[in-house]
């Protein structure tokens, strides 16, 4: 099997693990769960977490050149080790609203502001999540709810640091150096993201001193020799379609004969009766 029907075929079953794995996750976390209850909710974490990590090998295994697939395939191992991420893959009809800019650069930012504030928006979520089973029973510890860690995690991501509440634990300070990371990848896609959006505004006006883009280039180059070849079977029906008739002697057909030097017949060609 190619690694296109393996992910064809797997894409659904890992988008319902990513919920499945959210879900577990959550209710093991924010109710603080113990006993049966815990260890059900730590076996859909497991196993789901399973399916993403087995998933991810398979593809790279099935893969003809690993080391490139490896190196277009970042994305891929993103979701494997964070696996509700794959849920913004949802987000795909976004991208597509009526309204929306159909350039190529209007396209591309949609899906960047998109996708960056949908994994934004999880990433912080998770990370709630994280922090505070990292600092709940901690010693000293002052994220202990819930609606605390999402809080520190706001301030975190967006790179604030008010520093009113701190992880204390390796594990919650591990959280707060990835998120701080996703905070600044963040700022530096919104950054980019308008800097490119105030750019075409600017040359809109000027569209001569626009760059073109290779399939504008390519589909100038179609249509010219679309009309190439138009003109060149036009000239091939005028050159073998003939010439024009030529009626007995001569003369083109449909041409009269010149009255010119001659009279009417049997003038012979004087003004004398009977010639």
């Amino acid at each position: 099997m190619e690694e296109s029907a393996w992910h064809k075929r797997t894409a659904l079953p890992l988008i319902v693990a990513s919920f499945a794995y959210l879900v577990a996750y959550s209710w093991r976390v924010i109710a603080d769960l113990e006993g049966p209850a815990r260890a059900i909710a730590s076996t859909v974490v497991a196993v789901t977490w399973a399916m993403f990590i087995a998933d991810y090998l398979v593809r790279l295994s099935l893969a003809k050149n690993r080391l490139s697939w490896f190196r277009h395939h970042l994305a891929a191992l993103t979701f494997a080790l964070i696996p509700v991420l794959r849920l913004v893959r949802l987000l795909q009809f976004l991208t597509k609203l009526p309204g929306m800019r159909t350039t190529a650069g209007g396209v591309l930012r949609t899906q960047i502001l998109v996708y960056g504030a949908g994994a934004s928006i999880i990433l912080t979520y998770i990370a709630s999540l994280a922090v505070l089973e990292a600092e709940r029973h901690a010693p000293d510890a002052n994220i202990t709810t819930f609606g605390i860690a999402l809080w520190w995690s706001c301030v975190t991501v967006t790179t604030t640091g008010y520093g009113d509440y701190t992880p204390m634990t390796d594990g919650g300070r591990l959280v707060a150096v990835g998120l701080m990371l996703g905070g600044v990848a963040l700022a530096g896609v919104i950054t980019a993201t308008l800097a490119s959006w105030v750019l075409e505004r600017a040359s809109r006006e000027h569209d001569d001193q626009e760059p073109a883009t290779r399939a504008q280039v390519r589909l100038l180059m179609e249509k010219i020799d679309a009309l190439t070849a138009q003109n060149a079977r036009g000239r091939a029906g005028e050159h073998g379609g003939g010439g024009v008739d030529e009626a007995p002697g001569g003369r083109p057909s449909g041409e009269q004969p010149s009255d010119e030097g001659h009279g009417p017949l049997g003038d012979g060609g004087d003004e004398r009766p009977g010639g």
